[in-house]
């Protein structure tokens, strides 16, 4: 009788213990102990002598327009001759970008083999594929499911649990009121149109920018209708409906694919509507970001944490946007998952205990200055990196630090990530500093990572939109005086009038700033009413329900609106990275690929392999997989 069982226990032991990688083929899965050290090279030592020969009349470029740009704000231009100077510099950047990539080292990667090895092992595959398929929706089978489990689990080891973060779990339905506060609705809402015979929809401004950047290119076009495009350029994110289909019109815009005519523009909101209850009188939307979720749930979570700042809240969920053409596999979908940290700090004191933790840590930095001035990304160390001020402040830089960390304990290669920071003209209004974790894939470079300072904005706009201040207590060294400027109401007279919203009126008005409470008492006294909104609803107030008092009184705390800090991850973009970067084809043999990745995400860390198929062999190897199972906390797989 040959009963024969290759036990890889002893081997699980040792691996399980190192920083190894696993090789799983397209025909079965293999070990594989391989170092995952990096060594990093400066993007000077990457760079060939003679290829940035061919880039220096580019980069050259680039400086001079930035130049100009820098110029004209110092000058306090108007704005329409800065947008211009700056359209004309992202052209010039994105011409340099993509020659930096055409000449670059080339990773050989062949995208549509990797494509095939992940759908053939059904790592993940296109949603409702039998009945044709939706664009930007994906499923995630058995191999899938278990990276991305083991992604989720290192990001929450890593973050939640190392910086004891408090995790919260809300909900993906979001009344329309939350989302007008932050922004969302105004913001994501643009204009689209459609190929009249296909159906095809594009986002007009991309189109027409597209459009006008492949005319500026082409020798057939004359010089006057160049000049034309460029005083265009900078307009076309502040066009309105009828400038565009003008536009679209006047250059006989076609659809890019079929060169079909295309439709009027119209509107389209990027995010799912829906109507919460029976009624439909709630109207709603899928969330677009797990955030607003964190922001309004401040309160409970300060006091959760005793009223300490700083503090930390995370979460791990599923979003979504209503992408008018989602594109490039997991890199453009219509629902994702994103992993968010909203760490909550004083705006005064943005020092970070652990800071000294990543201060030699070696990252490539692409500052807004290098993309202006034309130059590559540099190697930093973050501890100078913030002395000089690069970077806005040591907590922003403490968590680029673990960002990378986190990165490269996944898998991602050191030289394909970056952190490219926001330029002026891309950075929100609100925010300090922003930099992306970019990641060099064959799409280009992908941002898989945000980390952002966003100030107080989230907050203000929530406690200004509820009444409800959401604040934290800082308690003062030396007790001080201030002047307080508060609204009161008068309880029967808003009850008369306003009946079950009077409550909601009071606690609005009792959280009102300085400037709505003297705004107030001005119309008051000049028209005797004044109105306020409260969520969706306006009000108007008679001089008999309020009353404005102004007081002195000493306190010994003073309260904040805390800053917040934002690492915001893109689940299935850091997964998709992971998988390009660690694609292998076996050498000689080009029809055997393989993915190699690290233990600690890979989907089986341990196989048994019995050679015997006879029935009596069968309960010595369940017997054997259930004490694999108990003896290692890891996926085990039975071929």
């Amino acid at each position: 009788m040959r009963h024969i069982l290759r036990l890889l226990w002893p081997r699980a032991q040792v691996l399980t213990q190192r920083n190894v990688k696993r090789n799983f083929h397209a025909s079965r899965v293999l070990f594989c102990a391989r170092s995952t050290s990096h060594v990093l090279k400066k993007p000077s030592d990457i760079m060939d002598h003679e290829i940035e020969e061919m880039l220096a009349p580019l980069r050259v470029a680039v400086k001079e327009q930035g130049d100009i740009v820098k110029k004209l704000k110092e000058d306090k231009a108007p704005d329409i001759d800065i947008q211009k100077a700056a359209s004309e510099l992202k052209h010039r950047k994105k011409t340099l970008e993509d020659k930096e990539l055409e000449l670059g080292a080339k990773d050989n990667i062949d995208r549509g083999k990797m494509e095939d090895l992940l759908k053939q092992k059904f790592f993940y595959d296109q949603s409702f594929s039998i009945y044709g398929g939706v664009n930007g929706l994906y499923d995630f089978g058995p191999m899938g499911c278990a990276v991305k489990a083991n992604i989720l689990q290192t990001w929450r080891n890593f973050f939640v649990l190392e910086e004891q973060m408090l995790e919260v779990d809300c909900s993906m339905l979001t009344p329309e009121p939350v989302l007008v506060a932050s922004g969302h609705v105004e913001r994501f809402q643009d204009y689209m149109v459609k190929d009249l015979k296909n159906g095809d929809c594009y986002r007009a401004d991309h189109l027409i920018e597209a459009t006008f950047e492949k005319m500026l290119t082409d020798k057939k076009v004359d010089a006057d209708t160049k000049t034309e495009i460029r005083n265009l350029m900078p307009l076309i994110d502040g066009m309105s409906k009828e400038d565009m289909g003008k536009t679209i019109v006047k250059y006989n815009m076609k659809s890019p694919l079929t060169n079909n005519d295309l439709s009027e523009p119209m509107e389209f909101n990027l995010m799912f509507s829906t109507a919460i209850g029976p009624t439909g009188h709630i109207k709603g939307f899928l969330r677009p970001e797990t955030a607003q979720g964190i922001f309004v749930n401040f309160k409970r979570l300060l006091n959760f944490n005793q009223g300490k700042l700083p503090f930390a809240a995370a979460q791990i969920g599923n979003a979504f946007r209503n992408e008018i053409s989602p594109r490039s596999g997991l890199l453009r979908v219509r629902e994702f998952t994103m992993a968010e940290i909203e760490h909550f700090c004083d705006p005064n004191q943005k020092d970070h205990p652990k800071f000294s933790n990543v201060a030699d840590l070696d990252v490539v930095l692409y500052s807004a200055c290098n993309q202006m001035d034309g130059k590559s990304p540099q190697v930093w160390k973050l501890g100078e990196a913030v002395k000089q001020k690069l970077i806005a402040n040591e907590t922003l830089g403490y968590f680029m630090g673990r960002i990378q960390m986190f990165m490269l304990k996944c898998g991602i290669d050191r030289k394909k990530l970056r952190f490219r920071q926001h330029m002026s003209n891309e950075m929100a209004h609100y925010a300090c500093d922003c930099w992306d974790a970019e990641c060099k894939t064959t799409y280009g470079w992908v941002e898989c990572v945000g980390c952002a300072d966003r100030s107080c904005y989230d907050l203000n706009q929530h406690s200004k939109a509820t009444g409800t201040k959401l604040v934290a207590e800082k308690k003062l060294q030396e007790p001080k005086e201030v002047d307080v400027v508060e609204c009161t109401s008068n309880k029967g007279s808003l009850g008369k009038v306003f009946k079950k919203d009077a409550k909601a009126i009071g606690e609005y008005l009792a959280a009102l700033s300085v400037e709505d409470c003297d705004r107030i008492e001005k119309e008051l006294s000049t028209n005797g009413e004044s109105q306020i909104t409260v969520g969706t609803q306006t009000f108007t107030l008679k001089s008999d329900m309020v009353t404005i008092k102004r007081y002195t009184k000493k306190v010994h705390v003073e309260e904040i609106v805390p800053s917040v800090i934002e690492p915001s991850f893109g689940v299935g973009r850091v997964m998709y990275s992971v998988f390009e970067h660690n694609f292998k084809i076996r050498e000689g043999d080009e029809q055997r690929s393989f993915l190699s990745l690290p233990a600690i995400i890979a989907p089986y860390k341990c196989s048994v392999l019995p050679l015997s198929n006879k029935d009596s062999f069968v309960p010595f190897v369940q017997e054997l997989c259930k004490s694999l199972s108990f003896s290692l906390p890891l996926f085990l797989y039975y071929f």
